[in-house]
């Protein structure tokens, strides 16, 4: 039940925004929430964060919880500096024009087949 970033970029047809030289990273699995304390109390590493959030305090959750990537949905604008501060942090942001309910199902989808 694993990918890397780049499979699931190219098969996701999700746009990367930040850590493109990052594509060797590991998803394991997903979590999807919205409230920056229920991510860092239960996402766990290599897990992709599905959330709406665009602020800069995605970056520092995702660091802190060693994230595999942010994927921010509903076609949400990420502001430059927020995407600096990812590079900075080596924090992977991908975008997916879809809400959070359908990117979480073809996610779960696309990293069950590898079972």
């Amino acid at each position: 039940m694993e990918k890397n970033l780049l499979q699931l970029i190219e098969e996701m047809h999700y746009s990367c925004l930040s850590g493109k030289m990052l594509p060797d990273r590991v998803v394991r699995s997903a979590y999807v929430s919205d409230l920056l304390s229920d991510v860092m109390g239960k996402a766990q590493p290599g897990m992709v964060w599905i959330t709406s959030q665009v602020h800069k305090n995605i970056v520092a959750v995702a660091s802190l919880k060693e994230l595999s990537a942010v994927i921010v949905v509903n076609e949400r604008h990420v502001d430059p500096e927020v995407l600096e501060h990812a590079e900075a942090e080596e924090v992977v942001i991908l975008t997916s024009g879809l809400p959070a309910f359908e990117t979480a199902g073809r996610l779960y989808q696309k990293l069950n087949e590898m079972e």
